[in-house]
């Protein structure tokens, strides 16, 4: 089974590792600020209509993102983008989102991971997705 997608939007830049923890009767108590709700809201939303007809994948997936951000400045068309986030904090985010969605049972099922990010000036932005079980 494969099938790939792609979801036009501003791609969110916050990541799941960005929880924050405050301590609470001595115990440190973590929890999502409203930016990264937004950003799994976002997501979630986006992919929604593109869960499996099928029900979640099985067994070993590999999983090929290819995060595309808007630049207006003098960077060409499809320049890799070497600035923050990292390619494997931005998947967590949205890998999170498809388990939820049930894509698949696991996301440690992802056993192979293709992780691109680019900057683009003519194409839209947004994220490619493809899932490819193994």
């Amino acid at each position: 089974m494969e099938f790939e997608f792609f979801m036009a939007m501003i791609p969110p830049t916050i990541t799941a590792q960005e929880h924050k923890i405050v301590i609470r009767n001595g115990k440190p108590f973590y929890y999502d600020p409203p930016e990264l709700m937004a950003a799994r809201q976002k997501l979630t939303n986006h992919l929604a209509s593109h869960r499996p007809l099928t029900g979640c994948v099985d067994g070993p997936i590999e999983l090929t993102t290819t995060w595309c951000f808007h630049t207006e400045d003098s960077r060409l068309d499809g320049t890799l983008k070497t600035t923050k986030p990292d390619t494997d904090n931005l998947n967590k985010l949205l890998k999170d989102c498809m388990t939820q969605l049930g894509f698949w049972n696991d996301d440690a099922q992802v056993c192979r991971e293709i992780i691109e990010k680019y900057w683009v000036k003519t194409s839209p932005s947004g994220i490619f997705v493809r899932i490819r079980q193994l």
